[in-house]
């Protein structure tokens, strides 16, 4: 992903976190912050050492970029999205984590039709 479509300092991460709005399922939060005269979306990515070693959480951050990357057409842009792995993310493979984050984009209304 390219650096200007990434969300990498904590400020940022608490605001999107305080005045962002959360839709989630059983694998995934995404917090969902619109932002003013910003024309593209950034994605931040948050996964816990509770989920995993460091191979299990790099691997789920690799799914989830990839998904974003091929959903991105789809996304509303103009926002900052967060987005939490949970537990059983760790089980999934790259063809359900991308439903699951399409399910729950489409729960929070940010994705297009």
């Amino acid at each position: 992903m390219k650096k200007e479509l990434r969300i990498k300092k904590n400020k940022e991460f608490q605001t999107a976190f305080q005045k962002g709005q959360s839709f989630a399922n059983r694998q995934f939060v995404v917090y969902s912050l619109p932002k003013e005269g910003q024309d593209y979306f950034r994605i931040g990515l948050s996964v816990s050492k509770k989920i995993g070693n460091a191979v299990t959480r790099n691997r789920i951050k690799r799914y989830v970029r990839q998904s974003i990357f091929e959903l991105n057409e789809q996304l509303a842009s103009g926002n900052d999205y967060v987005i939490i792995a949970r537990k059983p993310a760790a089980e999934m493979d790259f063809f359900e984590v991308k439903k699951s984050l399409t399910h729950v984009l489409k729960v929070g209304k940010v994705l297009k039709k």
